[in-house]
C-alpha cells in the first residue's frame, strides 16, 4: 500500500459525544487507535494523515508524531474534509485516497487493505466501498442499517434504508441482502468531482451521501468483507463498549 493515501477525518464537534476524537482508550485518543489499524493494514506512515478542524486535535496528533492537516470548520462531511487535504497536498488525479473514519478504533486492518487494493487494481472504478451480509430480519428492516443493491461486476446500483432487494414471493427472506460498511477509496479526480456536485434529491431523501455519486453517473464498486462489523463510537455507551472490547482483545495476546 505504499502508493495509497489514507485520511482519517476528525471533526471536534459531535452532537452526541462532545470532543469525541480526543476521548481516550488505554491512554491514547480514538484517532490514534484508528491510525494503528491503518499501519496494521500495511499503509506507510508517511501516507496516513489526520484531518481536523480543531487546534487541540492538531496539537495532540503532532505530539504523537502523526501527520496532521488543519482543515476548514465549515465542511459538511468527512468527504469534503478529505478533498481539502488532497488539494492542500497537491495529490495527483490518479492517486488513491482512502477515507477511514476517525471514530472506529476496532476497524479491521483486512477491511482497509481489501478496499485499498481493489481500488488500486480497478482503475475504471471511481469509488470503492465495502459490503457484508445482512444477518437478521431485524437488520433487514432497520432503516439505520443501509442496504446496497449490487449489480454485475460488484457495482453498486443503489443504497437504501429500505429492506432491499425485496423478495416478492417471500418478503421476509433476506438472503440476497447486503449491508453497507462505511469506508471509501477514491481516485483523487473522482473525489474532486464528487465534491463539486450539490446535494442530490435522492441524497436528501435517504440521507445517504453516496447517492450523490450515483445520481451523477459515478461508479461505485463494493468489496465483500466476511467478518465482524466493527463497532464505531457515537455515544458514551459505545465508548464504554469499545473500551471493554479492546481490553478483551488485549488479554488474548
Amino acid at each position: 500500500m505504499k502508493d495509497i493515501k489514507i485520511v482519517i477525518p476528525c471533526r471536534y464537534g459531535s452532537s452526541r459525544l462532545h470532543g469525541k476524537p480526543l476521548l481516550e482508550i488505554d491512554g491514547f485518543p480514538l484517532f490514534w487507535h484508528v491510525y494503528q489499524r491503518c499501519i496494521e493494514a500495511n499503509a506507510q506512515s508517511r501516507n496516513i494523515f489526520i484531518a481536523t478542524d480543531n487546534e487541540d486535535i492538531l496539537t495532540k496528533a503532532e505530539n504523537l508524531g502523526l501527520n496532521v492537516i488543519m482543515t476548514s470548520v465549515s465542511h459538511e462531511s468527512g468527504t469534503d474534509r478529505i478533498n481539502e487535504v488532497a488539494l492542500q497536498l497537491n495529490w495527483l488525479p490518479d492517486d488513491i485516497v482512502v477515507n477511514v473514519q476517525g471514530d472506529e478504533p476496532l476497524i479491521p486492518a483486512e477491511l482497509i487493505s481489501s478496499v485499498s487494493q481493489f481500488a488500486k487494481y480497478n482503475s475504471d472504478v471511481a469509488i470503492t466501498t465495502a459490503i457484508t451480509s445482512v444477518c437478521s430480519y431485524d437488520d433487514f428492516i432497520n432503516p439505520n442499517v443501509v442496504k446496497v443493491i449490487i449489480g454485475e461486476d460488484s457495482r453498486a446500483l443503489y443504497f437504501t434504508r429500505s429492506p432491499s432487494p425485496l423478495n416478492r414471493d417471500n418478503p421476509k427472506h433476506y438472503e440476497h441482502a447486503v449491508r453497507h460498511i462505511g469506508i471509501y477509496a477514491y481516485r483523487v479526480r473522482a473525489l474532486n468531482k464528487f465534491c463539486s456536485y450539490p446535494e442530490s434529491e435522492l441524497e436528501k431523501l435517504e440521507k445517504l451521501e453516496q447517492l450523490r455519486a450515483l445520481s451523477n453517473g459515478m461508479s461505485i464498486a463494493a468489496v465483500t468483507y466476511v467478518g465482524e462489523i466493527p463497532h464505531g463510537v457515537d455515544t458514551q455507551e459505545d465508548l464504554e463498549f469499545v473500551r471493554l472490547r479492546m481490553e478483551q482483545l488485549n488479554e488474548c495476546y
